[in-house]
């Protein structure tokens, strides 16, 4: 029964049961035991399974979004191919990203009396994304992207502060330089990188890593920041979820801190109902 799956699973999406039944030279209630056996539950979903994954497989080499953008490629084959790149980025980061690394990185944010997160050029926006998300939270954070600040940030963080270097290519001197003065005044340092070799590595006490690909035009740029934000998305909601209670707590006030800065209506243009009680 496996090998008539895997010989053509386009084929299977498109029988009945009775026809693979025959196919596989079996019955159909071995079908269905098979069906159980790799955890889909019956014929039914097997089939859909195998279609939607057939499905993608077909977009993909139909489209050939592995390729470099080209100077005579039209918008729809740009479109495709950044968009592809961007999607790769974040699937492959969540692949390879360590758990283990991860989780002592959120440890040591949850108990930091600090964090100052450093970035320059691309990297500065997700250091400030990072810094907002954690001060939303009712985390004390900060965000420089100027090497004078930096330094002089870094110069007065303590044990049990975090400091977190961003940098794509991981030889960013600003950053390498800010995180190495940190580490020096005992701050825990975290960088993120999409080189696991690169010289920011040998500043830090943990190294989380991206996996982001150049590409013409530097499409790969974006797909670097997006592969970051991923990162400082888990990284996020991992400290909130050891904090739930006040972290829910700081959501609620900072939305209803800006609320009144709302239009009164839905993005898709409807009027919001009004709203009761408090």
């Amino acid at each position: 029964m496996a090998k008539v799956v895997l010989d053509d699973p386009s084929a299977v999406a498109r029988r009945s049961i009775t026809e693979v039944a025959l196919a596989a030279n079996t019955s159909e209630t071995t079908v269905t035991r098979f069906c159980k056996a790799v955890g889909v539950g019956g014929y039914p979903q097997l089939r859909i399974a195998l279609a939607a994954d057939t499905a993608r497989t077909e977009a993909r080499s139909t489209r050939n979004l592995g390729g470099e953008i080209g100077v005579d490629d039209d918008l729809a084959a740009v479109v495709g191919k950044v968009s592809f790149a961007d999607a790769r980025a974040v699937e492959e980061t969540a692949d390879q990203l360590d758990i283990a690394t991860l989780e002592h990185v959120i440890e040591a944010l949850a108990e930091a009396g600090r964090v100052d997160v450093y970035g320059v050029g691309a990297s500065a926006f997700v250091a400030a994304d990072l810094q907002q998300k954690l001060h939303r939270i009712g985390r004390v954070s900060f965000a420089w992207s100027d090497t004078h600040i930096m330094l002089t940030s870094a110069a007065v963080l303590r044990p049990g502060d975090v400091a977190i270097g961003v940098s794509h290519t991981g030889a960013t001197t600003d950053t390498v330089e800010a995180l190495r003065v940190a580490r020096e005044h005992g701050a825990t340092t975290v960088a993120l990188t999409n080189f696991p070799r690169s010289p920011i590595t040998e500043v830090a006490d943990y190294v989380l890593t991206t996996a982001a690909r150049e590409t013409t035009f530097r499409s790969g740029a974006t797909a670097s920041r997006i592969a970051q934000l991923t990162v400082i998305d888990c990284l996020f909601i991992g400290v909130a979820q050891r904090h739930m209670e006040a972290a829910s707590q700081a959501l609620d006030a900072t939305r209803e801190a800006v609320g009144a800065h709302r239009l009164g209506v839905r993005p898709d243009g409807r009027r919001r109902p009004r709203e009761t009680g408090k």
